[in-house]
């Protein structure tokens, strides 16, 4: 794993597209970024966790090359007290996989994006993204997501599962999950949803007794969960969540 610096270029603005509801004053400081470089060999596998639970503004770039055979699970606890964005490239070879966990909570004025852009350029590649928000004040969460299928990347399985969940009518969530396909014999689908905490499940636990504030946890722990199922470091992540979680409620 590297990070290469970037030639300076110029802020982008909200015209382009991947910084649409992006933080411009948050990000002009950090500005330009540093470009993370992960190669994964054919036929090794690799696992990579970020947590952002820092106090001021955070912005990552990744660029993930797998080589034929590959497999790379990367996966994100967006959760800091402020500006916070990750934008991540993927580029699949021949046979191919790619997991792709995220979880982002904010409360306040906080801006939380993750941008993603999944690249099957060969035949058989597999990646799977699986994307959670929990929103609560004037936050406001943004996942746009593209899956990239070039011509030839026949029996491409891609899958993109997002959904965000507003503690107050006030948050707001921006989803946009893309699927741009040029080969026939694929296999992609992507699902996307923005609501509520269910009534119904709020009033079944707290009638078996559970306080109000805790069936709320309980419900808000299992949603975050799902975008850390299978991970290397799987239960870290759920402890730091629940404890970002804490500073919504």
């Amino acid at each position: 794993m590297a990070s290469l610096a970037l030639p300076t270029r110029p802020l982008p603005t909200k015209r382009d597209e991947a910084y649409r509801y992006a933080d411009l004053a948050a990000l002009a400081p950090l500005w330009p970024l540093a470009v993370q470089e992960i190669r994964v060999a054919a036929g090794a596998s690799d696992a990579l966790a970020i947590t952002a639970r820092s106090d001021r503004a955070e912005a990552r770039e990744l660029l993930i090359t797998l080589e034929d055979g590959a497999s790379f699970d990367l996966r994100v606890l967006n959760a800091g007290s402020a500006y916070g964005r990750i934008a991540v490239t993927a580029v699949l070879g021949k046979g191919a996989s790619f997991h792709f966990g995220a979880a982002q909570m904010g409360a306040g004025t906080q801006t939380l994006e993750i941008v993603t852009e999944v690249r099957h350029l060969q035949p058989d590649a597999v990646s799977r993204q699986v994307v959670r928000s929990v929103l609560g004040g004037q936050a406001t969460g943004t996942y746009l997501g593209k899956v990239h299928v070039a011509r030839g990347a026949i029996g491409t399985d891609g899958e993109q599962s997002i959904r965000a969940m507003l503690l107050d009518r006030t948050a707001t969530a921006n989803a946009r999950p893309e699927l741009e396909i040029y080969a026939d014999d694929v296999k992609c689908a992507h699902g996307c949803a923005v609501g509520e905490l269910d009534p119904q499940g709020l009033f079944y636990l707290q009638s078996r007794g559970l306080p109000p504030a805790e069936a709320k946890k309980l419900m808000l722990h299992a949603f975050i969960a799902e975008a850390f199922v299978g991970a290397p470091e799987a239960e870290a992540l759920t402890e730091a969540a629940l404890a970002g979680l804490e500073n919504l409620l």
